[in-house]
């Protein structure tokens, strides 16, 4: 069965291959791991302790970031090795100041598993989330180093609790530890006879929570929202957009908008101008601050921009997914997003205790912005809500840090 794993893997990565030349994303996907080396950084010696992180993408490197840093802290003498299969989360990181090695993942196969694990001293890994190389997860278990699945969660639709999945329920018994985000993970893992997994929840609320206590000013925003309430658009797509612009004309006149786009790109930032129904600004140009809309049009500040909000609507979730709401509940902010949202522990319990709200069109949109502008103790008890989940939802870091390095 490996054999036939192997050779899924060696097709995906040749079908890469063969688009990258017509895509972007393929292309660095392709070019990134061709010009990488597996050689010791400089002042490395061959003897160093190794701690490797393997993420997906940004968001998963992001739930890995608290117990880097903890481990940075606690034990600076440790390397660390971080791998990255998407370019969306190399790109932005490659230069991440703790890590002493940045690369991608290369293509799972048995030889690349065992070049990658031969050339470092492994000392624990950390694969995060869904990240389930199987070949890697073989040598790792072959080779007698700790192998540990970090803010995993695990669904009824995953091949492992299928009829068919016997092999890829043997792979998970090459994991020393799953630390998973919620107890319905455990249950699944349970019922196929895993029991090597810890409740922790997700390392990532560690994060946005400390974030969310060290407020940076930023004067231009403060000036734009003056004495009014506020309502926040975070990550929003053209499907969002499509049903947010109508309803913003009809938000009453003491409520002004922030609206963050995914894609801030030049050509999208005015199509976006020449759809908006209202008087807007864009944040590089912010003088002015009697427009309703403040359209941002940089990189990097969303996260802060959720503490001036009265209610938010993350998008994406009209798409493939919606982006992470976790940076705005940090904040005690009651959260608006699209039908597709199954795959977030948060956001599924949010919406069943009523902090987090999912619509499926216009209508459902603009009842649900409606009763949060005109019912203050709805609008209060949401952010309650959100308020508590996130102070039980920290911790996780410490509980993976007394599990690993204190037993």
């Amino acid at each position: 069965m490996r054999w036939l794993y192997t050779l899924g893997i060696l097709i995906y990565s040749k079908i890469i291959q063969l688009v990258a030349p017509f895509n972007e994303k393929a292309l660095k996907w392709v070019q990134g791991r061709k010009k990488q080396s597996f050689e010791l950084p400089a002042g490395a010696k061959k003897s160093d302790q190794w701690i490797w992180f393997h993420a997906a993408s940004l968001g998963e490197f992001e739930q890995g970031r608290p117990l880097i840093e903890s481990i940075k802290t606690r034990y600076p003498e440790k390397k660390i090795l971080l791998t990255f299969f998407s370019p969306s989360g190399y790109e932005v990181r490659k230069n991440y100041e703790l890590a002493d090695k940045v690369v991608y993942l290369p293509v799972d196969t048995p030889g690349n598993a065992r070049k990658l694990i031969s050339a470092f001293q492994f000392e624990k890994v950390f694969f995060i989330k869904y990240e389930f190389w199987f070949n890697y997860m073989h040598q790792l278990y072959i080779s007698n180093i700790p192998l540990y699945f970090l803010s995993a969660r695990f669904r009824p639709d995953q091949h492992f609790f299928g009829w068919y999945g016997w092999w890829f329920r043997k792979q998970l018994t090459y994991v020393n530890t799953f630390f998973v985000q919620d107890e319905n993970s455990a249950v699944l893992l349970s019922a196929i006879s895993i029991s090597n997994f810890v409740v922790t929840g997700d390392t990532r609320f560690d994060r946005v929570y400390r974030l969310s206590r060290q407020q940076s000013p930023l004067p231009a925003i403060e000036k734009f929202v003056g004495d009014r309430k506020v309502f926040v658009i975070g990550s929003s797509w053209p499907a969002d957009e499509e049903l947010l612009f109508s309803l913003i004309q009809q938000l009453p006149e003491n409520y002004a908008v922030i609206l963050a786009p995914h894609d801030i790109s030049e050509k999208h930032l005015r199509t976006i101008e020449s759809l908006l129904p209202v008087s807007y600004v864009r944040y590089s140009l912010s003088d002015n601050n009697h427009s309703k809309v403040l359209l941002i049009d940089n990189i990097g500040l969303l996260s802060q921009l959720y503490r001036f909000a009265d209610f938010a609507y993350v998008g994406g979730g009209f798409g493939q997914n919606i982006h992470n709401i976790q940076e705005v509940v940090a904040y005690g902010c009651p959260v608006i997003f699209g039908p597709h949202y199954k795959n977030f522990t948060e956001a599924l319990d949010l919406k069943e205790l009523g902090g987090a709200f999912a619509v499926s069109d216009g209508d459902e949109l603009s009842a649900i912005v409606t009763k949060l502008i005109d019912d203050n103790s709805f609008r209060q008890n949401a952010s309650v809500i959100c308020t508590t989940y996130v102070e039980g939802s920290i911790g996780a870091t410490e509980k993976v840090m007394d599990a690993v390095f204190k037993s």
